[in-house]
Parts: structure tokens; sequence; C-alpha cells
């Protein structure tokens, strides 16, 4: 078994490369990273309330709200009222939005076959159970 500081310089390089190479797709889009998280979040679920969006990205509604107006203006997102909460506001991917989500989306799913392609099924399997493991501890 690693000991922990080898542990910790792997996750760490890896994070550090990840990050790189996240920053460098984003900056091709136009976009910033937390404008795609948002565009993340809201690709994969239909629809949600600010609050619920602010505490997804762990940003304060404020900062959400600056955030969603360039994402509007964009034509990315969205803002409707609740159905049910009149005090709540839903947003939304735009037909737009959804694109640029889609294509970012399929990044990652190329990326996710160019750095696996050099493990085994059981590798892959044993990556899958670990990553599982450790995305619970946060």
């Amino acid at each position: 078994m690693p000991e922990t500081t080898q542990l910790t310089q792997l996750i760490v390089e890896f994070y550090e490369k990840l990050s790189s190479w996240e920053h460098s797709v984003v900056r091709d889009q136009g976009l910033t990273l937390p404008q795609v998280h948002a565009l993340e979040i809201l690709g994969t679920h239909t629809a949600l309330r600010m609050k619920e969006l602010a505490e997804r990205m762990g940003v304060t509604t404020g900062t959400l709200t600056v955030l969603a107006d360039r994402l509007e203006k964009a034509d990315l997102i969205r803002r409707r009222p609740h159905e049910t909460d009149r005090r709540s506001i839903l947003v939304e991917l735009t037909e737009k939005g959804h694109a640029v989500y889609t294509e970012h989306d399929q990044l990652h799913m190329q990326l996710t076959r160019d750095i696996t392609v050099g493990l085994s099924k059981d590798e892959q399997t044993s990556l899958v159970l670990a990553l599982e493991k450790m995305n619970k501890e946060f």
C-alpha cells in the first residue's frame, strides 16, 4: 500500500493536471470555470431553484445572481418563477446552454477515455470503486 505522502502527491498532481486541462477547455469556450460549473450542474438536472444551484456550487446566492445574469445575457440559461413557490426562481438551460453543456460533457468523456485507455477492465472497476468511496468523504 502506498504511503500517505506518495498518495497525497499523486492526488495533488492529478488535481493540478485536471484543473489545467479544465481551464484550457473552458478558456477556449469563452466562459469562466464557475460559469461552466453552473452549466454542468444544470445539465444533469432539469431545473433548480437559485438557492439549490448556489448550494451545489458552494457559492452565495449573491455570487450566483451575478453569474446567472451573465449566463442569461449570453442566452445560456433562463430564469422563471417556480410553479408552486412564489418566493423561488427556477433556473434552467436554454437550447444554446444545453448545446454548450453537451459539448463540454463530450470533452469530459473523451478525456476519460484518453486517460484510462491503458487500464485493464479490472483496473477501471477498481478505479470506479475507489473514486465512489473517495467522493462519499466530501
